[in-house]
This record gives C-alpha cells, structure tokens and sequence, in this order.
C-alpha cells in the first residue's frame, strides 16, 4: 500500500447564523449564501469528504478505512472505534450568534442517536474585534433556577460571555452550555457527531423556512453539567519549531506547531492518523521527497503509517490534531 498526506474536498453547510468569511478569508469555493460550516473532514453520513489527490481521489475516509483498516487509523483506534472515524474537523464563521445550546455525552448520545457523544475544541482565527463566545455558568444554579432563566428568557444573564482573539483556544465538553458569537471564525475539532441540543436561539425565524428552530429543552437538561469552573480558557506555548501542547482529552490530542523556516516532525510515537489544520499562514509538508502545500483553512490527513514528515514556512501556525 502506498500513503501519502490526504487533501479532501470540504462538504459546506447552510446555518441560519452563517456568513461569507469561509469564502473571503479562507478561499472556500461555493456559491451559496449563509454558509456556516466547511467540513474539512468527516466520515458522517451524507457528508463524508472525498479525497481530492493522487492514487485515492474519489475515495472516502471510510472507503479508506474498508480497504486499510488499522493500517490507516492505527490498531488500537481501529480496536477501539470498531473502524469507525472517530473525528469531525470544520472551519466555522458565524456571521450572527449560534444557539446556546448543549451536547450529549457518548452514553447519551448512544442512547437516544446512535452516535458518539460530541466533545469539541475551538481554536480562534481572525475575527471581528468585539467578537465573544459563550461558555459555561457565571453563577451556582440549579435545574429548577435554571429552568426558571429559561421560562423568562434570562438564560444568557447567567452565562460567562468572553471576548475573543485570535489565538484563544477552548475545550467544550459535554455538558458544558456555550455558544459563538457573532463575528467569530474559528478551527473546530470534535467528536464525529452532529448531534446538538438547543437550548435558546433569540426567537429568531430561518429566512429559508420562515419558522423558528426547533429547541430540545427536555433532552438538554438531562444533558447539561451544571459545575462552575475557575477558568474556560486554556493557556499554551507558543515556542516556534516545537508541537507545544494545546488540549489533551481523552477523545482527541491538539498541538500547537508555529513554523518558521524548517522543523522535523517525528510521528514514530504517535500510534493513530495525524491531522493538520492550517490557522494562519502557509506551509510545505515534504514526506518521501514529495512536497504538499497547505494554507490557511486547509487541512491535510496523514495516515498512521507516516511516520515523520517536515516542514517548510516563512510563517505560518498549524493545529495538529491525533488520538
């Protein structure tokens, strides 16, 4: 078998809150409005990503991982997730706010979807200078206060609202209430799941349908933690020419990777595939004297038979993403 860092073509999602950035500052290619989502990469079904180079153009990551197995993903993932992708990778711009809204854990969400629970992490890229997210509770409530809050229209007096920079990085668990703000684009990696439990969405109707969404108050209570915690903010290196550590959960690994010039990245260690996402800039990854290009909003898949690849900037920040 021969590998090679994987390229796929981005599956784009309408939302009711999306804008034009995916397309003005990440170069996106489509010719609908309101896009909120480029799915970069993703194995959900009716929205699997295709590779877009080389000997497996055309080919699905479960395409790949039917005729690969553990060869792509890596035996213990392979193991552990049945064969199954156990990754959504997408670049978000929200034009107007996202729902408060919630997700289920992985028993929940087997349960009631069939699905994995949804974990995520967003990674802030350029955006609008008062742009904020939601994360988490400002005070100790309960369900009952709670669900008075929400009876009233008042849930979002009680939630931390954050201004946002480019560079913030935040881990969502399940459980946790958050939302992004209007002006926010951002890096998401989670859990392959698309399962999401609106909370409140500001009575807003969908121009395409002229009705409101849909909110699912009884499963997300059910869901939510209600724990207060110090910080929702994480803190990293940024050493250039080094993976420096940004969140490590127990469904994905994130470092951070600022290039500038030439760095050696050994993947020996790491027993899983290996995703980059470029946040800022643009890069050469060279593996078997083979030169690929990746650029700010792209993303490249190495599967877990690369070994050790390099990289070649004047500048440029990219997200590695593993098991």
């Amino acid at each position: 078998m021969k590998f090679y860092p994987l390229k796929f073509k981005p599956v784009f999602h309408y939302r009711i809150w999306g804008g034009d950035k995916l397309r003005t500052d990440l170069h996106k290619v489509y010719d609908q409005d309101s896009i909120g989502e480029s799915w970069e990469i993703s194995a959900v079904p009716e929205s699997e990503t295709v590779v877009e180079q080389g000997i497996y153009k055309g080919k699905t990551i479960n395409d790949l991982i039917k005729d690969f197995k553990a060869d792509f993903l890596g035996e213990d993932i392979y193991q552990q997730y049945g064969g199954a992708f156990p990754l959504l990778i997408k670049f978000i711009d929200a034009k107007k706010p996202l729902s408060i809204q919630v997700h289920p854990n992985n028993k929940l969400a087997r349960e009631r979807h069939d699905s994995f629970g949804k974990n995520e992490m967003w990674y802030i890229m350029p955006s609008f200078e008062d742009a904020t997210i939601t994360v988490g509770f400002k005070e100790q409530i309960d369900k009952n206060s709670y669900q008075k809050h929400l009876d009233n229209n008042t849930i979002t007096d009680v939630l931390n609202e954050f201004p946002v920079k480019a560079g913030d990085a935040f881990y969502i668990p399940t459980g946790r209430v958050h939302a992004i703000g209007a002006g926010v684009v951002l890096a998401e990696i989670q859990q392959s799941s698309d399962v999401t439990y609106r909370i409140y969405d500001y009575d807003r109707k969908d121009a395409k349908t002229g009705k409101t969404r849909e909110l699912h108050t009884e499963m997300a209570l059910e869901a939510i933690d209600f724990e207060l915690h110090d910080t929702y903010h994480t803190d990293y290196r940024r050493t250039k020419n080094q993976a420096n550590e940004l969140i490590n959960s127990p469904y994905f690994k994130t470092n951070f990777l600022k290039i500038k010039g030439k760095q050696q990245r050994d993947l020996s260690q790491i027993a899983s595939f290996v995703i980059y996402m470029c946040v800022k800039g643009d890069a050469s990854l060279i593996y078997e004297k083979q030169t690929y290009s990746i650029t700010q909003g792209e993303c490249l898949l190495l599967p877990a038979g690369i070994e050790a690849v390099s990289f070649k900037a004047t500048t440029a920040q990219l997200i590695e993403v593993y098991l």
